[in-house]
């Protein structure tokens, strides 16, 4: 007795297809596994047998050999529990699964034959759906998750029974959907708003500028100053995430096993905060079973580091390359995976160890040995990659106590969501987002400058001693800023403007 029944695993963050293949012949009573199960695919075999007890149904008392194909791909995870379960009762033909080419299996099971929910369910459904699965049968847990994806029958499944009894004609399941209209019209907004923040208002400018283009900022200034607050405030000026975005980092998210209960899609742009002791496995991702890390958590969204230079010189340093290309490549002698990790970093830090160095109210205490011990924490490579370096300065009396109205996130957003979609419109073809992504021949073709321009550019080139992946930053900010002011071509002042914020890695980092 032969059958053949679909499910899915995943490899990163994509899912991957998984034919689980059973066969019962005579014999010595035994049930095996193979096709490069991990441990707990093995364990499977008791919660299987278990379950298919205790509904009620036989457990065939022959030789059970179950393969899960490809048997070139390691297969982790307890959900394939409930396809193998399924694919046994088909063997046996106890039930009869209806085109079951097209039709996937995917949950965990307990030993009473309950299903129970797994993480990383979407990319799953996704993957199945591509490859021509229109029937998936999911833990009912998961149902509002796996119901995202348009086209596809979503079959909320709470116990093997269940899945038998519809097959069986006696209780059909009724396909699930969920209304993402109701979700998105209900998105939540920030809780931190731009009109508490008194002065500051070059700060906030800067800020403007990072959101509209996707560019990585450095705040630098004394404490109590507002680095934190202005910072906690930028998901609320950054662009809705679109449903293609949506769908990237809640897959993120449902890997894993961060996404909110009762949640389908992840609505709000990520704000992560992680704290400065974190490892760098923490930061990129991995581990034994690996998992996607801060940074790819922060995907699409902003990832704060508040205080940077307290953070590990060898957790600092593995920023440097997911900056520039957008994702981390975790390599083990098994397997590599990719997380995707287009982020914003905003990080923060004091000019010198006791935090006064420049304070006009408090005078500094450390020695100019601790002042170059402590910036040297940040690494000129890693400087060099953060395109907008700003002075957050001690808040004036007068401007703390104002009442003067000051300007709310969503008037900001507002100017944020023009220029975001100057640029959409302006690469469509280009497979990038925003100005941040620019390659280099990008630049030649959307960054040109008029001789006076780019006689100033080189001048500040000189004097400044900048890098190469300077001035391409320094162009992509100028970018941004024109398209905030509306305007086709970069001028001499957009120009001038993104060379003062490159200005400061010379005034504390030289």
């Amino acid at each position: 007795m032969f059958s053949q029944i679909n499910t899915c695993g995943l490899t990163g963050i994509d899912g991957f297809g998984v034919s689980v293949q059973t066969d019962i012949s005579n014999g010595m009573p035994a049930f095996e596994i193979v096709g490069l199960p991990d441990a707990s695919v093995k364990e499977a075999k008791e919660r299987v047998k278990a379950a298919i007890k205790n509904t009620s149904f036989r457990f065939p008392a022959k030789r059970v050999i179950i393969n899960l194909a490809p048997a070139s791909q390691k297969k982790g995870g307890a959900g394939y529990d409930l396809p193998i379960a399924v694919s046994i009762l088909a063997a046996t033909e106890q039930i009869m699964i209806e085109d079951a080419d097209e039709t996937a299996f995917i949950g965990e099971m307990s030993l009473d034959g309950s299903v129970n929910g797994i993480d990383g369910i979407l990319p799953m459904v996704i993957y199945a759906y591509k490859n021509g699965c229109k029937n998936i049968f999911v833990p009912k847990d998961n149902a509002n998750e796996a119901a995202v994806i348009d086209g596809v029958n979503i079959y909320p499944v709470a116990s093997l029974k269940d899945v038998c009894a519809h097959f069986a004609g006696i209780t059909r399941i009724a396909p699930h959907r969920v209304d993402l209209k109701n979700y998105f019209s209900h998105r939540g907004e920030s809780m931190y708003d731009f009109k508490d923040v008194k002065g500051h208002e070059n700060v906030k400018r800067a800020l403007e500028i990072a959101a509209a283009g996707n560019h990585n900022v450095l705040l630098i200034g004394s404490p109590g100053t507002g680095k934190t607050m202005l910072a906690q405030r930028m998901p609320g000026i950054l662009p809705n995430l679109t449903f293609d975005e949506s769908l990237e980092v809640t897959k993120v998210h449902s890997i894993a096993g961060t996404l909110p209960k009762g949640m389908p899609l992840i609505m709000n742009r990520p704000f992560r905060s992680p704290h400065h002791t974190i490892s760098a496995v923490g930061l990129t991702g991995g581990g034994m079973f690996p998992k996607p890390g801060e940074l790819s958590l922060a995907h699409n969204g902003v990832l704060f580091m508040d205080e940077l230079p307290e953070f590990h010189r060898d957790v600092l340093e593995v920023l440097r390359q997911p900056l520039e290309d957008g994702k981390v490549t975790i390599s083990r002698a098994n397997a590599t995976l990719t997380y995707p990790c287009n982020i914003m970093l905003i990080a923060s830090m004091n000019p010198c160890r006791c935090g006064y160095l420049g304070d006009r109210r408090r005078q500094c205490t450390c020695t100019p040995a601790q002042i170059n011990q402590y910036r040297r924490k940040i690494s000129g490579p890693l400087l060099d990659r953060i395109d907008i370096q700003i002075e957050v300065p001690s808040i004036e009396y007068n401007d703390l106590t104002s009442r003067a109205k000051t300007e709310t996130s969503a008037e900001i957003k507002k100017r944020v969501n023009r220029a975001r979609e100057i640029q959409l419109e302006r690469y469509k073809d280009k497979n990038i987002y925003s100005n941040s992504q620019l390659t280099a021949g990008m630049l030649q073709e959307y960054c040109r400058l008029n001789d006076e321009d780019n006689e100033m550019l080189r001048v500040a080139f000189e004097s400044l001693g900048l890098s190469a992946r300077a001035h391409s930053r320094i162009l992509k900010v100028a970018r941004t800023i024109a398209d905030l002011d509306g305007n086709e071509n970069i001028t001499s002042d957009h120009i001038a403007e993104a060379i003062q914020y490159r200005s400061l890695d010379r005034k504390y980092f030289e």
